[in-house]
């Protein structure tokens, strides 16, 4: 087991969020047939749930993000629901209901898992099987890539590893020419927009993208900081986006878990601290960006900043530019 897969897999044992075994599937066997016209049923929804998967994945195609996609309702799923709740009017009390997935079939009724085949891209790396978990060790590295095929692919289709595995029990994700069953994440053409507004509400640990307008056109779940290392409240503005930004540790950030004294970079790449994509603000030191662990987004604290997963940072970065605002509210 990887370094990086074990600080998951025990941070998650420690908070009680991973069960010894994986979690039983609700009502039907977990295909794609069956995810794809999954319908509603309330006594369905406990466990590895097909109604849940369907409902995450058109929440994801729609923008308002669940997260790392898993098939169990969680907080992130309640977070985007809420949102959706309140788009097409009604009661936004953040759980799957009968009327919220009949508004999500109602409005993109397309399957929502697909075949896809593992190309020569998705393979060739270069990869980093044993990525430290110490932030000094990680300085060591040239860079900060995938640890492997499967967490690209995971990572591309927003899908949490575990989930990949048991949608594809028996198959290796090492060979271009491979079909797997994937979650079909593309939004439909035309739904691109440009962000002039971002709101991180810190208490829902969500952050809304709304357009010039005031239209709220995204959401997405987030890790805000902890009483010791506090998200800023206020408003900024955007000072820049970067991708695959290079993070330098200053001394000052006294990050209880480095050592030593001195500064020192670490490499980019999607498993470094600042994932794929940093976007910065006229708070020093603070900004949006991306996180080496998905599963761990709206469940974990930062050290400040506000964390995304690194494919929903890129989405909202395709969005915004230099100026846009970002309110912190409390």
């Amino acid at each position: 087991m990887s370094s990086r897969l074990a600080r998951l897999v025990f941070a998650l044992l420690g908070a009680g969020l991973l069960p010894s075994a994986a979690p039983a599937v609700a009502g039907t066997a977990l295909t794609a047939d069956a995810v794809n016209t999954a319908r509603y049923d309330a006594a369905a929804l406990g466990g590895l749930s097909p109604v849940v998967l369907r409902a995450q994945i058109l929440l994801d195609r729609a923008g308002f993000s669940p997260g790392a996609i898993d098939g169990v309702v969680s907080d992130n799923l309640r977070r985007a629901l809420v949102m959706v709740q309140r788009r097409y009017e009604l009661d936004d009390h953040g759980e799957l209901d009968e009327a919220t997935f009949a508004a999500l079939i109602e409005t993109d009724d397309g399957p929502v898992l697909g075949d896809y085949e593992i190309t020569r891209a998705d393979t060739a790396g270069p990869f980093v099987p044993d990525i430290p978990s110490e932030l000094e060790a990680m300085a060591r590295l040239r860079r900060l890539a995938y640890t492997g095929p499967r967490e690209r692919l995971a990572e591309t289709f927003h899908i949490d590893a575990r989930l990949l595995v048991l949608l594809n029990p028996g198959v290796s994700f090492d060979g271009p020419g491979t079909r797997i069953v994937v979650p079909r994440i593309a939004r439909p053409a035309g739904s691109a927009q440009k962000v002039a507004r971002i709101a991180v509400e810190k208490q829902q640990r969500r952050v809304l993208a709304f357009d010039p307008d005031g239209r709220l056109v995204a959401s997405y779940p987030a890790s805000i900081g902890s009483d010791d290392k506090p998200t800023p409240s206020g408003l900024f503005t955007i000072t820049k986006v970067a991708r695959l930004p290079v993070w330098r540790y200053n001394p000052r950030f006294a990050f209880k878990e480095v050592k030593g004294g001195r500064a020192f970079n670490v490499a980019a790449g999607p498993n470094s601290p600042l994932g794929t994509v940093w976007i910065g603000l006229t708070a020093p030191s603070y900004g949006i960006h991306g996180t080496a662990l998905p599963e761990e987004v709206g469940v974990a604290d930062s050290h400040g900043c506000v964390r995304l997963t690194n494919w929903d940072v890129q989405a909202l970065a395709a969005m915004v530019q230099k100026g846009a605002t970002v309110e912190f509210i409390e």
